[in-house]
């Protein structure tokens, strides 16, 4: 199956990433990139669309066998995201070892995913992809031993909660980021998958137990199974209005998998309301980086009308790089029209307008006799940025 033509002119820096995204280097277009290395490039825009799209690594492994005509100077700025890329991936991998030898020692069991593990379970070369940060999916009732035990290795949360508060906060929030003195936000711990007013209720107890073995750096640990990760990155991504290529490109990556259960991963989309946003992450990957749509739930996909509807619509808008801030009502609106079931864009609304988040907490601190009034603050602060 063949990519759809974008139905809007595209700048060739833009075609450029996107020829140069594929993780495999025998399946680029060589002849297509250097056609459009011949022509008239801003050299400036082409770094700066892959550090936007966190495809800098993968452009350099694309261009390396093309490198004599590619001026000097962008090979060496490529080469130096590369290598900076591998530094910043072996501090990671350091690090997470260090966090999950202390919780192994207190046995409390996390996942962790994205990152450096999914570059090294699924590129096969942590080199590949770039890594921000550290990601553990965590069970709800071991969050506060967890925070402990990596405050003793020098991670401090972004978001001090009081102690008589952190329940509260667990049962509204989703996430507590950590900052290290090698930099901020270097630390997530998620006990859900996104706040709760995205309305996609995950299981994260089978997360755990359908979860598999993985080996990074000589260490064994675990993370998601195939079917839950394809399902988990594609919510991701539509959170984010699909505005990143790397995302698709770990798509492509899992979907190398044979294996894969796609009667499981089927069901579940559709238990879980979001076998739209699924069809659309499959059809953007197809567009952008020809990536092919697996047979099971090929038809599905191609008869998905409004998928297709909103694949184009999306193209078009990462193509162009628009940015969809994800406090304005807009944004609000795409999510509700993302899900499939009146029933989800309902729950959507309803807890979108009551459940307090971190943005709440941050505004006051209520003592804890007062804690149902941050639905109101949550209303008020709604109010505020709606009418900007």
């Amino acid at each position: 199956m063949t990519p759809s033509a974008p139905t809007v002119p595209v700048v060739p820096e833009w075609n450029l990433v996107l020829a140069a995204s594929s993780p495999d280097t025998g399946l680029c277009d060589s002849e297509r990139i250097r056609i459009l290395i011949d022509s008239q490039l801003d050299w400036d825009a082409v770094l700066l669309l892959a550090d936007h799209h966190g495809t800098s690594s993968l452009l350099f492994q694309n261009l390396k066998p093309l490198a004599n005509i590619v001026p000097s100077a962008v090979f060496t700025s490529l080469r130096q995201r590369y290598e900076r890329n591998i530094h910043k991936s072996l501090f990671l991998t350091r690090e997470l070892i260090r966090i999950l030898e202390r919780l192994d020692s207190l046995r409390v069991e996390v996942i962790p995913y994205k990152g450096v593990v999914l570059a090294e379970t699924y590129y096969g070369d942590m080199a590949m992809r770039q890594s921000g940060d550290i990601d553990l999916l965590v069970r709800e009732q071991d969050v506060a031993r967890i925070k402990s035990a990596v405050r003793e290795l020098a991670y401090t949360p972004r978001l001090p909660i009081p102690e008589n508060a952190e329940a509260a906060y667990i049962a509204s929030g989703y996430e507590c980021t950590f900052d290290s003195p090698a930099g901020k936000n270097l630390l997530e711990l998620q006990w859900a998958l996104q706040p709760r007013f995205y309305a996609v209720d995950f299981d994260m107890d089978g997360l755990f137990e359908r979860a598999v073995n993985a080996t990074v750096s000589g260490r064994r640990m675990k993370t998601p199974s195939p079917e839950d990760l394809l399902l988990v990155l594609s919510i991701h991504a539509a959170k984010h209005v699909w505005g990143r290529l790397i995302w698709l490109c770990d798509i492509a990556q899992i979907l190398k998998r044979q294996d894969l259960n796609w009667d499981w991963v089927q069901v579940q989309a559709h238990h879980l309301g979001i076998e739209r946003i699924v069809h659309i992450t499959l059809l953007l990957g197809n567009r952008f980086l020809a990536t092919p749509i697996p047979a099971p739930i090929r038809d599905a996909a191609m008869a998905d009308k409004t998928a297709h509807a909103f694949t184009e619509q999306m193209a078009i808008s990462v193509a162009k790089g628009v940015c969809y801030e994800e406090h304005k009502v807009e944004y609000f609106r795409l999510m509700m029209r993302l899900r499939e079931r009146r029933a989800d864009r309902l729950r959507f609304l309803t807890r979108l307008t009551f459940t307090p988040g971190p943005g709440e907490w941050e505004t006051i601190q209520l003592p804890k006799p007062l804690f149902p009034l941050y639905h109101l603050v949550r209303l008020a602060r709604l109010g505020v940025k709606w009418m900007k």
